[in-house]
């Protein structure tokens, strides 16, 4: 059964409300190109059909701007918008949605010469005139990097919890508390950790949970079931998302499988699978959205599991990217690293670049690499 829930604040999100004891909501992300109306209207009214209580969907460019107005048009759903490199673009989405998710990783990408508070005060006076919640999303692979240097000696999870804490603090100060925040990591484990660390630090604060990059459906599913029911079954978590690398027609598949999580722990169900992570294959797959640069990413992932299974019993970790936030960080902390461009996929071996390859090629050098690797460690067995 649910356990009492952490007394977070109602955040209210379109027609939906967040924390406040609410009902914990299902959320997932269109993995169509957004400046592509049709498909992306029809993927989101397909999610919500599905449970889907927020939907959200990524802008980038100009084009995905001038979208996402008509996108609204189309549909009735509740829309988060999500925010990289040009935060400056809220201006422009904020009218059409419900919600803004930035990372604060992000920030410093785009004028680096303006204060970081400086550009979150734009975010939250962007949002409040438009009737909008924000998230502030903390994401393994592209933490802060001033965070990152300073707390260096006390790993990554000190700098993600740290920076959310940081932001939150700001957004205090300014009179904006119509926020979540979420602290995401493709090892179930931490997200299991810094979400426990966060929630007793600041349990007024709704928190959107999920795996990061947690791969193909069933690994994907087992891993974000082994970090959120431990979560939810101590009342932390107002918001859910399942993030699977599957083709764009499959995105429901979320909804369904997030569904089965807060189904099963209703009625008590929490086992969580054995040996998630750190002592069989691993392999790290994003999820399939509109930032992904080629739509043979999905395949290729797809692929890299079957063409490495006789690796299966072996501890060794294999990131397959599909788009440029968060690839490089995760092929770099990976044994080796696939991060996929628009026609040829750059492969890296413990954060050391090996070469680009193209699609057809890139599945027997990964073979190679990973023959080399396993033979480099004595109590590994050869394949």
């Amino acid at each position: 059964m649910f356990a009492k829930r952490n007394p977070a604040r109602l955040v209210k999100i379109g027609t939906l409300a967040m924390g406040g004891g609410q009902p914990i909501v299902l959320q997932s992300m269109c993995a169509t190109k957004t400046a592509d109306i049709e498909a992306t209207a029809a993927q989101v009214d397909q999610l919500t059909a599905a449970g889907a209580g927020l939907v959200r969907v990524a802008v980038d460019t100009a084009a995905d701007c001038r979208a996402l107005a008509e996108i609204r048009r189309r549909t009735q759903a509740n829309l988060s918008v999500d925010l990289q490199e040009n935060y400056r673009l809220a201006a422009e989405v904020a009218p059409w949605v419900d919600k803004i998710r930035y990372n604060p990783g992000h920030l410093y990408h785009h004028q680096r010469n303006v204060p970081w508070e400086d550009k979150v005060r734009f975010l939250a006076e962007v949002a409040a005139a438009h009737d909008c919640a924000l998230r502030v999303g903390v994401n393994c692979g592209s933490v802060d990097p001033a965070k990152t240097d300073r707390y260096a000696a006390d790993g990554p999870l000190r700098a993600m919890l740290e920076s959310a804490l940081e932001h939150c603090e700001l957004l205090d100060r300014l009179g904006f508390t119509r926020y979540c925040v979420s602290l995401k990591d493709s090892d179930p484990a931490k997200v299991v950790e810094v979400n426990r660390q966060f929630a007793r630090r600041r349990p007024d604060v709704p928190l959107h949970l999920g795996v990061t990059e947690a791969g193909m459906p069933p690994e994907g599913i087992c891993k974000t079931r082994a970090a959120l029911m431990p979560l939810l079954a101590q009342g932390i978590g107002d918001t859910i998302r399942v993030s699977l690398t599957v083709p764009a027609a499959r995105k429901h598949e979320e909804i369904a499988a997030g569904r089965q999580i807060l189904d099963d722990l209703a009625a008590g169900r929490t086992l969580v699978p054995d040996e998630v992570a750190g002592t069989r294959l691993n392999i790290i797959s994003c999820p399939s959205c509109s930032r992904v640069e080629n739509a043979a990413f999905v395949a290729l992932a797809e692929q890299v599991r079957a063409a490495t299974r006789y690796a299966a019993d072996l501890p060794i970790t294999i990131a397959v990217m599909g788009c440029r936030v968060n690839g490089p960080g995760e092929a770099d902390h990976a044994d080796l690293g696939l991060w996929c461009g628009p026609a040829s996929v750059n492969l890296k071996r413990g954060g050391a670049v090996l070469g680009s390859f193209g699609y057809s090629e890139i599945l027997a050098r990964l073979r190679a690499e990973l023959n080399a690797l396993i033979a480099s460690c004595p109590t590994n067995r050869n394949p």
